[in-house]
């Protein structure tokens, strides 16, 4: 004779979030994200003319390919219209602020990053779908994110990329700078590790991993569950967060330290985001998108604080 399932409901329960609170901090993000995201770009324009940029052809190609990245998301039905100027605009602020003049390619900068990133997450959210147990509505499925999903999930690597901006103002960069360049774009490449790492660690949990655990006391609950995890999700979140920094390696000269510390940065990060699901967003408070921001936060600032340390 089996022993009836006594756990709280609130274990397999829906969004616990009111839809009224939910939308009105998705509409908070746009916000504050979409002004604050217009002001990076303003800077990177004027960081580009004072830095001396050796042609105009980098802010073309950054432009064009920006543009470009913006409108397969649209096509691909990844992004809603909205969603996908709001990634126009992240992708032009992340590839001019963290470009290596010297190599000339917009390819060597956080654009590769992201554009994996993009690759990456759309990829995993096709896996297997009709194995997946997961509220997303049926406009959502048929329109892609939207623009506070967006700004949530990229929103803090775009303004994460402008810390040499703020550090040098502008000015052409030393022999020294051009050293430590690479380093000041970690937190920027953490927080997009971590975007990777909550997108396949979810989507493939679901898929392939059975029942997950929720991350307070370690009970087996539904899948899609907020707060829960699953080791092949785990596995499959910290491989993803590995490979966005092992081409930022080879892009934009990232060393082996900073490769570590994108690895640690984005896991912690993803464990910071099971723990505000399993508490915060299960108890009511916050809604998703403000947990995916608040994760890439919580990573980016890590990231930044690990880099403090190793420079003194």
């Amino acid at each position: 004779m089996t022993t009836p399932d006594r756990r709280p409901a609130v274990l397999e329960g829906s969004k616990a979030t009111p839809a009224s609170r939910d939308h009105f901090q998705s509409r908070l993000l746009v916000l504050a994200g979409v002004p604050l995201l217009c002001w990076v770009g303003w800077r990177a324009l004027g960081y580009a003319s004072s830095a001396g940029y050796a042609a105009h052809t980098f802010l073309i190609s950054a432009c064009a390919l920006s543009t470009l990245f913006g409108l397969a998301a649209w096509r691909l039905r990844a992004a809603t219209p909205g969603a996908a100027a709001c990634g126009v605009l992240i992708c032009f602020d992340i590839t001019i602020l963290s470009g290596r003049r010297g190599s000339g390619s917009v390819l060597s900068s956080g654009l590769t990053p992201l554009i994996l990133l993009f690759l990456l997450t759309h990829a995993a959210t096709r896996f297997r779908r009709d194995r997946k147990r997961t509220s997303v509505s049926s406009h959502e499925e048929k329109q892609g994110r939207n623009a506070a999903q967006v700004i949530a999930n990229l929103g803090v690597a775009a303004v994460a990329a402008a810390q040499y901006c703020w550090i040098f103002h502008g000015v052409p960069r030393s022999v020294a700078a051009i050293t430590i360049v690479p380093a000041l774009q970690i937190p920027m490449l953490s927080a997009l590790a971590e975007a990777t790492a909550d997108t396949l660690s979810s989507e493939i949990g679901q898929a392939v991993g059975g029942r997950p655990f929720l991350v307070l006391h370690w009970r087996r609950v539904t899948p899609g569950t907020d707060g829960a995890i699953s080791a092949a999700g785990t596995l499959a979140g910290v491989g993803g967060a590995a490979i966005i920094a092992l081409v930022a390696a080879s892009t934009m000269g990232i060393r082996f330290l900073g490769i570590s510390d994108i690895v640690l940065a984005a896991t912690a990060g993803l464990f910071f985001d099971s723990l505000l699901g399993a508490t915060l967003e299960r108890a009511g408070w916050i809604g998703n998108d403000m947990v995916n921001f608040a994760s890439t936060l919580f990573s980016a600032v890590l990231a930044y604080l690990l880099q403090a340390g190793t420079f003194g």
